[in-house]
């Protein structure tokens, strides 16, 4: 933390150490990138197997599709328009990403225990009332749109903390509650995971207008950590800690 000397004698800055991401936010962090990497790359590829979507129970290349992906297929018989199929990954794709979801799924259950019982989510993570005014937002909008993002030393922003909420609490939870939907041995053990949605084809739909909104989230991240000062927020991420400005005698 930050420490203010008020006294009238000589003051001089030095540089010192502060703790600004504790070790189960940082391994936790990093475990989640890697698995979203992973789950993105073979998302896309069991998405070109059939680049089609469906809303209901019920979806194949005979029975119109809500909307399509522009995109050759890997596969032939969904016709796409293309004179020519892409490589079919489908095999690999499938099995690693149901391996990469389930180590995101106990990661973030990890991080959410952890967080509740340290009082990371109430400390760092849900905004203040104060945080939520009309005047606050605007002042903090005004910021990011000057591109003024604060350096990382102190705690979140308000804008900050809106987005972790909705990723953490909202986008994050559709993700893993979307994917069991699609998976029939856990939707013949609990149907209700998927008549929630109305069918394992709307579950899916839903399931990829998350994705695109995970990965805006995650492009805008980065660029606030470039803009942020990428060395310093890289080094807290990894290392936990960053230099701050202390006042002392």
């Amino acid at each position: 933390m930050v420490w203010y000397d008020l006294g009238l004698a000589d003051t001089a800055v030095v540089p010192t150490q502060a703790l600004r991401h504790s070790g189960i936010v940082r391994v936790t962090h990093w475990l989640t990138t890697i698995c979203f990497f992973a789950l993105l790359v073979t998302g896309v590829e069991i998405l070109i197997s059939h680049p089609r979507f469906y809303w209901g129970e019920v979806g194949n290349v005979n029975t119109p599709a809500l909307f399509e992906i522009p995109i050759p297929a890997s596969r032939g018989s969904v016709k796409t328009g293309y004179s020519y199929v892409l490589p079919d990954q489908n095999g690999w794709s499938r099995s690693l990403h149901f391996q990469a979801a389930w180590l995101i799924f106990f990661t973030a259950l990890l991080y959410g225990i952890s967080s509740l019982l340290n009082g990371h989510f109430r400390r760092n993570v849900l905004p203040s009332a104060a945080d939520l005014s009309a005047g606050a937002l605007s002042r903090e909008i005004g910021k990011h749109l000057r591109l003024k993002v604060q350096n990382g030393a102190g705690s979140y922003n308000v804008l900050q903390r809106l987005a972790y909420v909705g990723v953490v609490f909202g986008l994050f939870p559709l993700m893993i509650w979307t994917g069991l939907a699609m998976s029939p041995g856990f939707t013949s053990a609990f149907p209700i995971t998927v008549t929630v949605f109305g069918g394992q084809q709307s579950a899916r739909t839903i399931h990829f207008f998350a994705t695109l909104c995970l990965v805006v989230f995650v492009l805008v991240h980065i660029a606030m950590v470039y803009f942020a000062g990428f060395k310093s927020q890289m080094r807290g991420m990894i290392l936990g800690r960053g230099a701050a400005r202390q006042e002392q005698l």
